[in-house]
């Protein structure tokens, strides 16, 4: 079905294609037709942070900023979805436009820039999901607060979503909001890390809950800044690392059109250095930090590639763009086929 409906999407607006598309999803789900949009998943157990997961193949924050198709998104077969992110208060993002298709290199380039209502409009949408299924909510900081004050937004946001969330992810990676990415400089990093953990223990017992802080951490990083990283989230018990987001490196469309607009390349030229990225943080935590891999996954091939890397379990965004929602059950049986072939 997707594959008849992408050509008349990509003949629109990539945000208002995104819009209808978010739309469709709801309705099919409302209408209880959503079994109608892709094949079933196999079941795949994967317990992670405390929890039993239906399978490792997630989404990826970005699709749902606001929480909205928590129900809708779950019931396409996904073993858990992030929504976000989110910042304290509602921004719109970005000047349009904003977003960039590169249908040949099954890519897309965004600069979107946290467009969002903000976090108490979030929690509200999934505090009434009826959440059959694990759901991380991923954090930023709005883009008028200065870089120095950045952590006291992670905080506001952490503790709103710290209640409803099954996990909770620090985005400090997005090329998209100047001055974000000086976060994972050790020491900025160490101060957020160490104050988000302190928190996180306040929290744990307010609520008497179990919420597991993700950071999630940018491909354009030197062997020297991915040790230093790795060192102070090992020494702090960070809980998980997604790597990687979008880049802003352009080597992989070199003499494209779009080579020179600004924003976080996504998608399958993202592939071989978001995976170079998850295998060196792997030799580096060992097997103390689960490791989720994100980007350019695009198969199932790519998926059980991502897992030989290092994953624990695995998200997509561009990949369903391109691929549609049978890309979950492909990647599911695959990693099952995997998983059955070791034992």
């Amino acid at each position: 079905m997707y594959g008849l409906v992408r050509p008349l999407l990509f003949a629109l607006d990539p945000e208002v294609a995104h819009g209808l598309s978010m739309q469709a999803i709801e309705a099919t789900w409302r209408s209880g037709a959503h079994h109608f949009l892709a094949r079933r998943p196999p079941r795949l157990p994967t317990r992670v942070f405390w929890r039993l997961f239906e399978n490792p193949f997630g989404l990826a924050a970005g699709l749902d900023k606001n929480g909205a198709h928590v129900d809708a998104l779950l019931a396409m077969g996904f073993g858990f979805i992030e929504v976000g992110t989110t910042t304290p208060r509602p921004q719109p993002g970005n000047p349009k436009p904003r977003m960039f298709r590169l249908p040949d290199q099954q890519a897309i380039i965004n600069r979107l820039g946290f467009n969002n209502e903000g976090v108490d409009a979030l929690v509200k949408n999934v505090a009434s999901a009826r959440r059959k299924g694990i759901v991380g909510i991923n954090i930023g900081k709005n883009a008028d607060t200065p870089i120095e004050n950045a952590v006291d937004d992670y905080l506001y946001c952490l503790e709103r979503v710290y209640p409803v969330a099954d996990y909770v992810t620090v985005n400090i990676s997005s090329p998209n909001t100047a001055g974000l990415r000086d976060l994972q400089r050790d020491e900025p990093l160490r101060a957020l890390v160490g104050k988000l953990r302190e928190a996180q223990e306040k929290l744990r017992s307010q609520h008497r809950k179990d919420t597991p802080i993700l950071l999630k951490i940018a491909p354009d990083l030197e062997d020297a800044q991915l040790d230093g990283m790795a060192r102070i989230m090992l020494d702090a018990g960070v809980e998980g690392i997604i790597a990687t987001n979008t880049t802003i490196a352009r080597t992989a469309i070199g003499g494209h059109k779009l080579e020179k607009e600004t924003g976080g390349l996504s998608g399958k030229p993202l592939y071989q250095r978001s995976t170079q990225v998850l295998s060196r943080l792997r030799a580096r935590v060992g097997e103390k930090i689960p490791l989720i891999g994100v980007g350019g996954i695009m198969s199932g091939g790519d998926a059980v590639a991502k897992v030989a890397a290092g994953a624990t379990l695995l998200q997509c965004y561009t990949g369903l763009i391109y691929r549609g929602p049978n890309l979950i059950s492909e990647c599911v049986t695959a990693l099952r086929a995997r998983r059955e072939g070791s034992v």
